[in-house]
């Protein structure tokens, strides 16, 4: 591997290992939790196919999401932006199988993640710029796929983080007895 997909491949690396963490023993009380009324989370549509909730543009302000609709984002994003950037390019967010619980979720999260690990695996740091699609129609250099995603995993990491620990002094997670 050259010196920029290296260092590139290992902070994406390193960053997953950190959400995986805050990820570990995720129940699916947690996944479902909904800290405050109108959250944005993963659901049953009447036809049977699972879901999450999604506006393009955001609304203003956007609502707060569940630890679900956040792991189900990433999980999603992550399997389709390798499919449009580096496969086939035929997976659309509208279409896909959701992941709908824990297990689903952290599955999907994983081939995603593999896939992308693949991916920069394969290149050389002259492959970084070179311009790759994705699902919205733009071109963007290879390495801002792999920008994004790290950035993505950070950032949900620590929100997820954030609402497991909201979640355990809260008392919803376990009685204050129970401490």
């Amino acid at each position: 591997m050259d010196r920029t997909v290296d260092l590139l491949a290992r902070q994406m690396s390193d960053t997953y290992q950190g959400l995986r963490v805050r990820l570990r023993d995720l129940s699916d009380d947690e996944f479902f939790w909904e800290p405050t009324p109108d959250c944005w989370t993963v659901y049953r549509e009447p036809s049977g196919r699972w879901t999450y909730h999604y506006e393009i543009p955001d609304p203003v302000p956007s609502p707060l999401t569940t630890i679900g609709w956040r792991v189900v984002h990433l999980a999603l994003c992550k399997v389709i932006y390798h499919d449009w950037a580096f496969g086939p390019a035929r997976l659309r967010f509208d279409e896909i199988e959701n992941p709908h619980d824990v297990a689903t979720s952290i599955a999907m999260l994983e081939v995603g993640h593999r896939s992308l690990t693949q991916d920069i695996e394969a290149m050389i740091d002259d492959d970084l710029s070179l311009p790759v699609r994705t699902n919205w129609g733009d071109r963007w250099p290879a390495w801002r796929i792999f920008w994004e995603m790290t950035a993505h995993d950070a950032q949900h990491g620590a929100e997820i983080g954030a609402l497991r620990d909201l979640y355990r002094v809260s008392g919803s997670g376990s009685r204050m007895s129970d401490r």
